[in-house]
Formats: structure tokens, C-alpha cells, sequence
């Protein structure tokens, strides 16, 4: 029997559903899905590393959306509470929807659906509670801006409410926790990962040209790494 493997992935949910694909298409036996930021564990397990793909990520995201566009969404919004072991769990969860029906269920599945649900109910809070309490300050060329620390990775969650209350606006909300920023252009919505601890007050944000910094930083992102990768938000929400 092969041995059991760690899955390593670059922490971003298309990763996520790269590695579930990878996993399904290759039968591996997983003993954990870590994050690459994340000590190593598992003394006897193989370790892997998994590259993110788009398109692997977009088959995964769109056979368990066919399934249940509940599922879908409870998926992702616990994989947004960067929660210990969560991608083991949601990846159990995904195998139980998929399993053949003369398989025997996992013991716990009960356990696990309910410590999904549990999670996604409080980054759903989390993401009304943000949109609900976002101060914004106008930039000097501008630009509505937000800084905010939320307990989960919310922001990918929050842009289509701000779009509607900020119509014809771009805007700007910032995690100081995280160190990234979703912009949005009045075009399309674009995550920015930097560091804006310089800038944290009225009075210097309403002094600064975001554009500067955004373009800036737009332009290093594209040409020295990746871009931070996340399904469209409106196909969760």
C-alpha cells in the first residue's frame, strides 16, 4: 500500500482546488494539505508540492457548484478562516460528496460537515459585520479608502457590496493583518498585496495619490510573480 502524503500548496484557494484535483486524478492518500508559509509535519509522510492551475482549479470549483451551490459556497467561505487543518477537513468533505455509494462513510463526516458549517456561518458574519462598520477616507486623487483587520480573510467576500454602495466610484480597502488590498478601478477588481503601514490616518491618506502606489505595485506583481489567485467572488456569494 503507498504511503500516505502531505500536500503543499501556495495558500490561495485556486491552490486549494488544484491540490483536491490533483489528489482525485492521481489517487493519493493524504494525510494532511498544508500551506508552503506552514511548518512541515509528518515524519513518515512524502511531501508534494502543487502548483496552482486555473484551469484544474475552475473544473473542481464548477463539478462541486453542479452538485450544490451550497457546498460551494460553505467551502469556500471556511477556507477563508485560514482555521488550523482546515483544507484536510474540506477536502474530507469534498471526498464524502464524491464517494461511491457501496463505500463506507467516514466516521466523523457528521463532525466534519457541522465544523464546516460552523466556520463558513462565522466568516459570513465576519464579512457583514466589515461591510457594515468600513470607515472610508477620500484620497488626494480620489479614491475611497478602507483600512480594516478582520478576524478571516474576508475581503475577497466584500467587494461586490461596495461596488453597489461606491457606483461609479473606485475605492480601496486595506488589511493591515494580511498586508493586501483589493482595488477596485470601475472596471474590474484587483488584489494587491503591500505594506501600508505609513499610511494610517486621515489626514496622510487624504494627501496621497493611491494611483502612485497601486500602478506601482500593480506592475511588480505582474512582472516578478503571480497574481494572487481567487475565483470571482460572485459565483460564492
Amino acid at each position: 500500500m503507498e504511503n500516505p502524503k502531505i500536500l503543499i500548496y501556495d495558500g490561495s484557494f485556486n491552490g486549494f482546488l488544484t491540490t483536491v484535483f490533483k489528489v482525485f486524478e492521481e489517487k493519493i492518500e493524504v494525510t494532511n494539505i498544508q500551506r508552503n508559509t506552514e511548518n512541515q509535519k509528518g515524519l513518515f509522510s512524502e511531501a508534494i508540492t502543487v502548483f496552482t492551475q486555473m484551469d484544474k482549479a475552475r473544473r473542481v470549483w464548477n463539478s462541486i457548484q453542479n452538485k450544490s451551490n451550497a457546498a460551494i459556497k460553505a467551502i469556500y467561505f471556511a477556507f477563508l478562516s485560514e482555521s488550523k487543518g482546515v483544507e484536510l477537513l474540506l477536502y474530507q468533505y469534498i471526498r464524502s460528496m464524491y464517494a461511491n455509494p457501496n463505500e463506507d462513510p467516514l466516521d466523523d463526516i457528521a463532525e466534519i460537515v457541522l465544523k464546516i458549517q460552523q466556520q463558513s456561518r462565522m466568516v459570513a458574519r465576519e464579512k457583514h459585520r466589515i461591510e457594515a462598520m468600513a470607515n472610508f477616507t477620500i484620497s488626494k486623487d480620489h479614491i475611497q479608502f478602507s483600512e480594516v483587520a478582520p478576524s478571516f480573510d474576508v475581503l475577497p467576500l466584500i467587494s461586490k457590496h461596495f461596488r453597489t454602495k461606491f457606483k461609479g466610484q473606485e475605492f480601496m480597502i486595506y488589511d493591515r493583518k494580511r498586508k493586501y488590498a483589493i482595488y477596485y478601478n470601475l472596471y474590474t477588481v484587483e488584489i494587491i498585496s503591500l505594506e501600508l503601514s505609513a499610511y494610517h490616518n486621515k489626514e496622510v491618506i487624504s494627501q496621497t495619490t493611491l494611483k502612485y502606489l497601486i500602478n506601482h505595485k500593480l506592475h511588480s506583481q505582474y512582472t516578478n510573480k503571480p497574481q494572487m489567485a481567487y475565483l470571482n467572488e460572485r459565483a460564492a456569494v
